[in-house]
């Protein structure tokens, strides 16, 4: 263990003692985690072997429940739910005469919840598995859903991770909201040609608002009904996992929408429910509801929701949204965290909501042994990417989030000859020993309206008018396409045991993302992704493409970002910004050979370099070593060579 954190070993073993009472609990009450967390299969409808439909709910602060829909044309009174202990209510609907269901499939239903106060809500079940909504209406409907399900197998867990973050919604260069079956067809042939083995899906849990970039969840067990059907999204997952490629889902678990009519805002009537009453129960910056973590039946629904997603549509893991939030009492709002090992325990740790996410990595990676689990913290928790047993969170990876800050804090402040080599490896290899990092170059947040993309920012205006290779490059789109280059090997090389890409960015996507709301008349022309752009073969955009591409084959043959740590000095990559000498050391005399250059014309660089040359270490001692050898790069320019 660090020992900076010895100090910090009561907490640590208070946190694993608080893991251990929530699991002795959940034997005891519940016949342990495997049963609990199946709960989706007692919630909301089943249909039972004799086709009759079981309806249960949690509802505490109801006084009357009743279900309405298609069925029976909409009475409001005539199927009462039984009360039972614990705020839980049943219903249970006889087969029809021919001895099937008495709701059909694709047919709509709504929970009738009468207040203690008299009034009359209209509720969407919690665990509903479909919601959607009429074109002219903005508040989506149960809809029960109930075809076969297929089976989908799972590929190996992937030893280095090269994840491809999408959204399908913008997956299409038409102006609209793309689908199931167009990613199907279009991106994932794209994706497994340039390498990746992980596909990490966003929005994809249900979302009234879509301007919400699939953030404010209101429906937790339904797949978004705007790109197609469940069994749409099912094979999806079934023909990603044909390839080889692993399908992480980005799960919401940190708060949830405040819509009340298709929500779980005030879902019996009360303020609380699965939430924390105000002001606890509300973030005031992202204006949602805050989960109540030490509620029995708030965790029954959370980790039911993580089971039903790995069991019904094969996810393979899940990118934890907003860890920070969760961590902390004060949701991070106002704090730098200057890495003061104080700031991550003691009383504003919200040990509720931490000992929920340990609960929640034992019981997948003990479900699940190759699920990937991933955590979005900017605060830098110590032990986050450890084990339970020692204290620590139990995730296996967290995302390197300094590293898109360096980059555009470097690109919007610094001439290119004031870039510090040094500071930049350090912030690429600054990451805690022992807990592996999600390295990317660039965030999806930057790619939204007023922000701008790495190729935004290096050529801006000029992607317009001088992307074609039917005319000489200017010296603005030279420049960016190098460095373009440069960043991300960079990245990919030294910034973490994994590596991430936003769609688009592979090849330089020239627009910001803006989806349809008032402020832009609700339009879809920015709420794409131009891949038409990189189908056009005069464009510059297939050559950085091709790099991408040629990268991540690269990483897949040579296995850097599964390779144990190194000194940096001893890098295999070398990177040359103006016309430097750089030293590569070895323990053992070595010959080296070009394996991926930056500057070859493919991929738009100036093909200077001979690739059949081979390169000799010498009998010279540097930085502790016994040989080396000097490599004098051309101006932005990258190598990568063994």
């Amino acid at each position: 263990m660090d020992p900076n954190l010895k100090t910090y070993e009561r907490d640590f073993k208070r946190r694993y003692e608080l893991l251990q009472k929530q699991l002795l609990r959940l034997e005891e009450a519940e016949g342990g985690f495997e049963r609990f967390t199946r709960s989706y299969e007692t919630f909301g409808v089943q249909r039972q072997p004799d086709n009759s439909l079981f309806f249960q709910e949690w509802a505490p602060g109801a006084e009357a429940l009743f279900l309405t829909g298609d069925f029976n044309g909409w009475d409001k009174f005539s199927h009462p739910y039984t009360k039972k202990p614990f705020g839980k209510w049943e219903l249970i609907l006889p087969p029809k005469h021919d001895k099937s269901p008495a709701v059909d499939h694709n047919t709509k239903l709504k929970v009738v919840v009468h207040t203690k106060d008299g009034g009359r809500l209209y509720r969407n079940s919690p665990w509903a598995k479909y919601v959607n909504r009429e074109e002219e209406s903005v508040i989506y409907n149960w809809v029960h859903w109930d075809p076969p399900s297929p089976i989908h197998p799972r590929p190996k867990k992937p030893t280095s991770l090269r994840i491809y973050e999408a959204h399908v919604g913008i997956a299409s260069p038409e102006g609209k909201v793309a689908s199931y079956t167009n990613f199907t067809t279009n991106m994932l042939p794209r994706i497994k040609d340039l390498g990746y083995n992980c596909i990490q899906l966003m929005a994809i849990m249900e979302h009234a608002y879509y301007a919400s970039f699939g953030y404010q969840i209101t429906s937790f067990f339904a797949a978004s009904s705007r790109y197609g059907t469940p069994e749409e999204l099912k094979q999806m997952i079934d023909v990603a996992h044909s390839m080889g490629i692993v399908v992480l889902l980005d799960v919401v678990h940190s708060h949830a929408s405040k819509n009340t009519e298709d929500g779980l805002n005030r879902f019996d009537g009360s303020d609380s429910c699965f939430f924390h009453s105000p002001p606890r129960g509300e973030h005031s910056l992202w204006d949602s509801r805050l989960f109540n973590y030490s509620s029995w039946e708030v965790m029954r629904f959370l980790l039911s929701n993580l089971r039903w997603w790995m069991e019904e549509y094969c996810f393979d893991g899940f990118r934890f949204d907003g860890v920070t939030s969760m961590l902390y009492h004060h949701h991070g709002i106002g704090s730098g965290f200057s890495g003061d090992y104080s700031e991550y325990f003691g009383l504003q740790v919200d040990e509720e909501s931490l000992v929920y996410l340990m609960l929640a990595n034992h019981i997948l990676h003990t479900l699940y042994p190759d699920c990937i689990t991933v955590a979005e913290d900017v605060s830098g928790m110590p032990a986050l990417c450890r084990g339970v047993e020692e204290g620590g969170l139990g995730f296996d990876y967290r995302l390197a989030m300094a590293i898109p800050d360096k980059w555009i804090q470097i690109l919007k402040e610094l001439k290119d000859e004031d870039w510090d080599m040094g500071n930049i490896v350090h912030t690429l290899t600054n990451r805690r020993y022992g807990e592996k990092c999600i390295a990317y170059a660039e965030s999806h947040d930057q790619a939204l309206v007023g922000d701008k993309s790495l190729a935004f920012w290096l050529m801006d205006k000029e992607m317009y008018t001088n992307m074609s290779s039917l005319i000489a490059m200017t010296p603005v789109i030279d420049r960016g396409i190098q460095l373009h280059k440069m960043i991300r090997l960079l990245t990919h090389g030294l910034g973490g045991e994994g590596y991430l890409n936003f769609i688009g960015n592979e090849f330089g996507h020239p627009e910001w993302l803006d989806f349809p709301r008032e402020g832009n008349n609700q339009s879809y022309h920015y709420a794409r992704r131009q891949f038409n752009l990189l189908d056009t073969d005069h464009l510059r955009y297939s050559q950085l493409y091709a790099f991408d591409r040629d990268m991540n084959r690269t990483e897949d043959k040579y296995g850097w970002l599964a390779a144990p740590p190194v000194r940096t000095s001893h890098s295999h990559c070398t990177v040359g910004f103006s016309h430097t000498e750089y030293v590569i050391t070895s323990s053992v005399p070595h010959k080296y050979k070009i394996k991926l250059d930056s500057d070859e014309a493919l991929y738009g660089g100036h093909g200077r370099l001979d690739h059949n040359t081979e390169f000799f270490t010498e009998a010279q001692p540097f930085n502790g070593r016994p040989n080396s050898i000097k490599s004098a790069n051309l101006p932005n320019s990258a190598l990568s060579v063994t």
